[in-house]
Parts: structure tokens; sequence; C-alpha cells
């Protein structure tokens, strides 16, 4: 640790990555809370998926493949919502397809792109200390887009996230806002994929918000909380993974993962507790 802190000072890279995961960490908090709470985590992984078409085609056309991505998140988080909506009896099918087209589309496009094809495994598992310096300001701006709009919204959101009938009930356009969310979704996930790769984006994305939804029911505190644990994750994860010359991203989820594991271990014994108390009370 006190190798990586000090390398911390000496390095530009190593500061780009630092900030590149806690800007990371917004998204992984905000909106996975949402993933986590209205269960959406396949169709997450879906749309994770399905952006390596959009790198891909970026990549062959000599575009920037995080722009690339940004455009294909959104594509195919609109079209994995219209599948929802409209073919409910065979949605995890239909997202399973468009997950497995995605990653074809996008490895035929790097593999016929000219030159070696290195960023693929970048691309797959991540390589947060090769995030440019000017990709922050970007990865910073898509982080105040998701805030606003949330913040914006925040009540339609809730409604939408926690009962869609009642919504609808009460005025709410819950087709629109859904797809929305589904929209800031696809953002969160271009933003962790500078992280950790679209392969282990889902972790990052769920993980932190289920933690804090262990001890938590508020929807605000929870957002809060899983910032601070995405922050945690990455920024820990980056020094942990320094000195021995690992992966930054499986790294993060590796620790991320153990965290869970123990976090849920705990919280079912703090349930079981309180419940033999009650009985021993009664």
């Amino acid at each position: 640790m006190s190798e990586f802190l000090t390398a911390l000072g000496d390095y530009a890279f190593l500061q780009t990555a630092l900030l590149a995961g806690l800007l990371a960490s917004v998204g992984c908090g905000v909106i996975g809370t949402f993933v986590v709470v209205k269960r959406i985590a396949f169709m997450a992984g879906g749309i994770a998926h399905s952006v390596l078409g959009g790198m891909g085609a970026a990549l062959y056309f000599g575009l920037d493949p995080f722009a690339g991505a940004l455009v294909a998140a959104i594509l195919s988080a609109l079209l994995i919502g219209a599948v929802r909506l409209a073919w409910k009896t065979q949605e995890d099918t239909m997202i399973g397809a468009l997950w497995a087209i995605g990653m074809a589309i996008g490895v035929l496009f790097i593999a016929k792109t000219p030159g070696y094809a290195s960023d693929l495994m970048s691309f797959l598992f991540g390589n947060i200390l090769l995030v440019p310096t000017r990709e922050l300001w970007l990865m910073a701006g898509l982080d105040l887009v998701l805030i606003l709009t949330v913040a914006l919204f925040y009540r339609q959101f809730l409604a939408v996230t926690f009962d869609e009938e009642f919504a609808r009930l009460r005025g709410v356009p819950v087709t629109f806002f859904y797809l929305l969310l589904l929209c800031l979704v696809a953002v969160t996930v271009v933003l962790l994929i500078q992280v950790v790769g679209l392969i282990l984006v889902i972790a990052l994305l769920t993980l932190p918000a289920a933690i804090a939804g262990h001890y938590v029911r508020s929807l605000g505190v929870m957002m809060l909380v899983a910032t601070l644990l995405g922050g945690l994750f990455t920024s820990l994860g980056l020094a942990l993974s320094f000195g021995p010359d690992l992966p930054a991203g499986p790294t993060m989820i590796l620790l991320a993962g153990g965290v869970y594991l123990a976090s849920a271990l705990l919280s079912h014994r703090l349930a079981r507790h309180r419940a033999l108390r009650r009985v021993t009370a009664a």
C-alpha cells in the first residue's frame, strides 16, 4: 500500500486511474441502486455485452470506441426495453439473443480492423491504467447527466421502480420513464467499462448497491452508501493490484465480491438474531 501511495504522487497515469474509478463509482451507486431494487441486472447485462458491437464498429471505422460504446449502449437499452414491454413471455430468450449478437458483431469488427487487436482484452476486462485524461471530462459529464436526471425525476423513478401499476394509475408515463431508466443504466455501463470492462461491469454495478441494501431501506441513503462503497472498492482494488502487478479490474471485483459475501452472512445472522429476540420477548 505504501508503494502505491508513493507512486501515486509520482505518476500521472495512476492519478488519472484513481479519478476514473471515483467518477465511475457515482454512476455505480446512483443507477446501481435502481438496478438492484428493480431486479433488472440481467437486462443491464444484456446492455453491457451488446456494447461490444458499438465499440468494435467504432474501432473499425477509426472513431472513438468510447463514443461507439455510448451509442450502442443507448440503442441496446431502448431495444431491450421494447422487447421487455412487447414480449414479456420471451423476455429472457430475446435479451440473451441480443447479448450474444452484440458480442459477435463486436468481435467480427475487431477481427477485421487493420493491425493487432490489442484493445479486445481491455474492452472485455477493462484497463483503468490506460484511461486517457480527456475521457475524465466525458465521464464527469456523464455523471452530471445521471445525477441531474435522477434528481429531476426522482419521484417518477421511485414509482416506476417499486410499483409500475400504481404509477400508471397515478398518471405517470411508465413506459417513458422505464425506457429512460434503462438509458441511464446504459450510460452507467459505459462509465464502468472504462474501469472493469464489459465482462465484469454487472458486478460493480450491483454489488455496492446490494451491500448497502443489507443495512439501509431509504433509496436515497442506499445510493449514497453504494457510491461510497464503489469508490472504496475501485480505489482499494487499484492500490492492492499495483504492488503484485495484477489486473486492476478483476482485483476490484474480487474485493467487492468478498465484502458482499461477508455482508450477506452478517446481515443474515443479524436478521436471525432479531427474529429470535422477538420470539423470546413474546
